[in-house]
């Protein structure tokens, strides 16, 4: 098992609802693969470097999660499918990478704590 991050961003005309609905989904495709998703974070409504689709704000969301390399197909697959997903970029982490978002994620979860 490989420990991979994915981010995509989604069409900002979406209500709560649809976004929460579009990720579940894609959660339930890693899961049904049997990806263990280890990190969900919704960065929410951003603006675009660039215009896409003429849009120029969009959803992001990030998840992290261990799986077998055949996984990324079919998740790549489920993204190009969905009509509301604008792009989307996933990447192997290495065993620095690993480290850094495990420390990112404990510093996140404290400052929760804290608050």
């Amino acid at each position: 098992m490989n420990q991979y991050e994915t981010v995509f961003i989604l069409t900002p005309v979406l209500s709560d609802v649809q976004m929460k609905e579009a990720v579940e989904k894609f959660k339930d495709v890693l899961q049904a693969e049997g990806a263990e998703i280890i990190n969900e974070e919704n960065w929410g409504l951003k603006k675009l470097a660039y215009p896409i689709q003429k849009k120029s704000t969009g959803f992001y969301q990030l998840l992290e999660f261990d799986a077998d390399p055949a996984v990324i197909s079919k998740l790549e697959v489920a993204f190009r499918r969905d009509e509301r997903v604008i792009r989307f970029l996933t990447f192997k982490k290495d065993k620095h990478a690993a480290e850094y978002a495990a420390k990112r994620r404990n510093i996140k979860s404290s400052k929760k704590e804290g608050n």
